[in-house]
């Protein structure tokens, strides 16, 4: 097994485990791997540092990510991997419903989701479903404005 930094589109990191180098290729080459943060396709593998050992009588030290990637949990004695779960075929399905569902009845604000989302808040704009990208900064200031906010994974459309 081989682990990867990965990051999508949206700057988004995170790990991915795969066979063999050649598995993740396939994958990426088919459009079959997708962020789980926002559900782009778009991944590509991210700067790592290697695993470099300096001999069997010393304690092998974990390498860490660059300064722009996610950190994995420590414990006591050794480093726990942050991971996330591929999405079974079900969950798949269940998001691609998600996904469909606020299509058809919410209106897409793009990029420009924060702003209107605050000002749906403040009663300066028409209460409505609305969906869009959110930077982690935005969605920082709209929880801190008590504006509900949900993050959906974005998997392909079902029909695609």
């Amino acid at each position: 097994m081989i682990c990867y930094q990965l990051c999508c589109a949206n700057d988004h990191y995170f790990e991915g485990w795969y066979r063999d180098s050649a598995a993740f290729a396939q994958l990426q080459q088919k459009g079959l791997l997708s962020c789980p943060h926002c559900g782009f396709s778009d991944v590509r593998q991210a700067l790592m540092a290697p695993a470099i050992t300096k001999g069997r009588s010393e304690k092998k030290q974990p390498a860490r990510p660059a300064d722009n990637q996610p950190v994995s949990q420590e414990t006591d004695q050794n480093v726990v991997p942050v991971q996330r779960a591929p999405l079974s075929d079900q969950m798949i399905v269940a998001f691609q419903k998600i996904r469909q569902t606020v299509e058809q009845n919410c209106e897409n604000m793009g990029d420009r989701f924060a702003k209107e989302a605050v000002r749906i808040h403040h009663g300066e704009a028409e209460e409505r479903g609305i969906y869009g990208t959110a930077t982690e900064k935005e969605q920082n200031m709209l929880r801190e404005e008590g504006v509900d906010v949900l993050t959906v994974p974005w998997v392909r459309r079902a029909d695609s």
